[in-house]
Parts: C-alpha cells; structure tokens; sequence
C-alpha cells in the first residue's frame, strides 16, 4: 500500500483538466503525503484556462506560461515532460501526480515508474487508456461524487456490469491466487496491494467507496472476517474445489 508521508510533486495540463476539482485531487493526495510543488501548465492568455487562475492562490499552485507556439500543437504537454525529468533529477520526490484528460504522458510515466517513484494520475472518461492503464493509481474526475444525495442511481456499476468486465475479474482473481493460503482465502488489504502493484485500479471508477464493497456485489467471491477483524475473500470456484474434496 501507499505510505502516507510521500513527498510528492504535482503536474496540472491546465488546458485539459477541470479546474473545479482541484480541491477533490488534492484531498487524495493528502493521503499519501505532502504536495510540495505545485504547478499547473497552458496559455494563460487563453479563456480555456480561466478557471484555473482563481484557484492559483488559493492552493499555492504555480503557473507555468506556455504559449500555443504551433497551430493545433500543445506545448504544454512537452513542457511538463521536461520540468517532471529536472524534478525527478534535482528534487528528492517520491512520487508524482499528473492531472490531464486529453494528453497522453505514458512514456513520461513508465520513466518514473522505472526509477522506482509512484505516479498518480487524474483525468476525466475521455483520458486515453494507455495514460490511465500506465498510473500506479488513476481516478477519474468525472465520477460522481460518494454522496448519496449526488449520485444518480446508474452511477454504480451492477454486480451483472462488474462480472461482465474480464479484465477487472482476472485483477482481482490473479490477486487473490497470489495472497491466498491452503484453503483459498486472502486478505483484502493484500488483495489490493497486489491490484495497486499491477494496475491504476481504484473502485470508486467503479461507484463503490472501498474494494470490499466492489467485490461483495460480484457473485463469483465469498468473503468472511476473520478473528482480526479483517475481511478475507476466496473465489467461489476454489471454495468449491475444497468441498468437493480436491486439493
């Protein structure tokens, strides 16, 4: 799991990430550690950021000018990639955070992951999938908030929705065959260690506020608490497997 003392580093592409959740990113990241540099990216002359510039102040957030130097080219993409390399070379980061919807810095991200640094990533539905799959960890911004009052009632994925998604159950299968022991139960917290580890999972994309939630309202896991109070989870096919008699 993420330790809560990192010292991380923030990257906003201002011209493609909504201003209004810049209070809901560094919520989360106030988790994981302290964000001590703040910078936000685009052409400040354009109206497309306008609601970045009162945010500015209130969160410390330094804006970086970049101007549209080439028709239909963003120089704000290059400009991050460079400034996040300097930092990751002068500044003793521990991870970094890079907020954008329409940009994708995967091959900025595999740099960092490789030398050996977390890297969060923000964005809304319309982020492109290697950016997002690339993260040790991604949410959308797009997401309705947990408040029930907020969220429409198909916000949350369906059991049915959840079972339909191969990639998300050989995720959380793949996970609990490596945690679990002889009788085929895993703890959850270890179960999403594994998940973080492997891919930018986090169950809220999915409507649900905790991993345990998400997992309860698929059929193909049983869960159980153990005298630890700690929940444990077993693929159903295993349990059957050991009533049966199989080893």
């Amino acid at each position: 799991m993420a330790e809560s003392n990192q010292k991380i580093a923030l990257f906003i592409d201002a011209d493609n990430a909504p201003a209004r959740k810049i209070e809901k990113i560094l919520s989360e990241m106030a988790k994981y550690g302290v964000v001590s540099i703040r910078r936000a990216y685009g052409n400040w002359k354009s109206h497309t950021v306008k609601g970045w510039e009162e945010q500015l102040h209130e969160y410390a957030i330094q804006p970086i000018q970049q101007f549209d130097l080439t028709k239909g080219k963003n120089a704000t993409d290059m400009a991050m990639t460079i400034d996040a390399m300097d930092t990751l070379y002068t500044k003793k980061m521990d991870a970094f955070c890079i907020v954008s919807s329409d940009s994708d810095f995967t091959p900025l991200i595999m740099r960092l992951l490789s030398e050996g640094k977390v890297v969060y990533g923000f964005g809304e539905r319309k982020a492109p999938a290697p950016f997002v799959n690339a993260c040790s960890r991604f949410l959308y911004l797009d997401e309705p908030e947990a408040d029930p009052e907020k969220v429409p009632e198909n916000s949350k994925k369906s059991g049915h929705e959840l079972k339909a998604d191969t990639k998300l159950m050989n995720l959380i299968r793949n996970a609990i065959d490596t945690e679990q022991d002889d009788d085929g139960w895993a703890y959850l917290g270890r179960i999403g260690a594994v998940i973080s580890n492997q891919a930018s999972f986090d169950p809220r994309n999915y409507g649900y506020k905790k991993l345990g939630d998400l997992i309860r309202a698929v059929d193909l896991f049983e869960t159980q608490i153990m005298d630890n109070n700690q929940m444990s989870v077993r693929d159903k096919r295993r349990g059957n497997h050991i009533q049966n008699g199989g080893h």
